[in-house]
């Protein structure tokens, strides 16, 4: 789930722009000061931790920012066959046949191929995440940056995670990977998407066959760059 440092991040950026008359007060000193103390002012409050993990698709776009704001910090792109997260997505939306999701503004009506074209949008639920990762990935402020592989983590967990510790220099902790725990049944009821984060105790991978139109289902197979060395000039490490 996508906290709500990165939209105030942003909201703030904005108003902090030439588009504000009070922005001729405002230098990027400053300007880097409000943004800074948006992180310590929620997270020093909320939790007193040392560390922490902000999940946002925003930050993707902001590595520039981020690396000067914070030298320190890491990026963890998850990252997975774009054609099965469209699967996923459909499914979800078939077993609340009954609840229209705001993920496609509570619609009622159209068909798959709406679906997917609405997620694939540049401000789609999949499209802007999408986008945002390629955006990072061959941009040249990547040096902070992990790429990880949703096989890996399915299929190997502990290599997985072993390696999100090192790349973070945080000493590695053990995670139980038989019994894990996440569900937000009132924000995703709000959402008209029951299950929508809900997901399996044992970490492992399930094979299964598409939903998806074969046609619709071969339009994405390529879109896996990560996948391809050479599409890779600036080493992203990539897990």
């Amino acid at each position: 789930m996508s906290g709500p440092v990165g939209s105030m991040f942003s909201a703030l950026l904005g108003n902090m722009s030439g588009r504000n008359e009070f922005s001729v007060f405002l230098t990027d000193e400053l300007r880097q000061r409000v943004l800074r103390g948006i992180f310590s002012s929620y997270y020093d409050g909320l939790i007193g931790a040392e560390v922490v993990f902000d999940t946002n698709r925003y930050w993707c776009t902001r590595l520039t920012a981020l690396s000067i704001l914070f030298p320190d910090s890491r990026v963890i792109a998850c990252v997975r066959d774009i054609r099965w997260v469209l699967d996923s997505v459909e499914r979800l939306v078939r077993r609340n046949a009954f609840q229209p999701s705001s993920i496609f503004n509570y619609a009622s009506d159209g068909t798959v191929y709406a679906r997917v074209e609405n997620l694939l949008r540049n401000d789609g639920l999949v499209g802007y995440a999408y986008n945002a990762v390629k955006e990072a990935f061959f941009g040249g402020d990547n040096a902070n940056l992990m790429l990880l592989r949703y096989e890996t983590l399915v299929n190997d967990p502990s290599r997985a995670l072993a390696k999100v510790y090192e790349f973070i220099g945080e000493p590695l902790y053990e995670h139980d990977f038989e019994h894990v725990v996440l569900d937000n049944e009132e924000f995703d009821a709000k959402a008209g998407t029951p299950g929508l984060h809900r997901i399996r105790p044992k970490v492992g991978a399930v094979k299964r066959k598409t939903i998806l139109p074969p046609d619709l289902f071969a339009r994405y197979r390529d879109d896996a760059f990560w996948r391809d060395a050479k599409l890779n000039p600036h080493g992203v490490l990539i897990v």
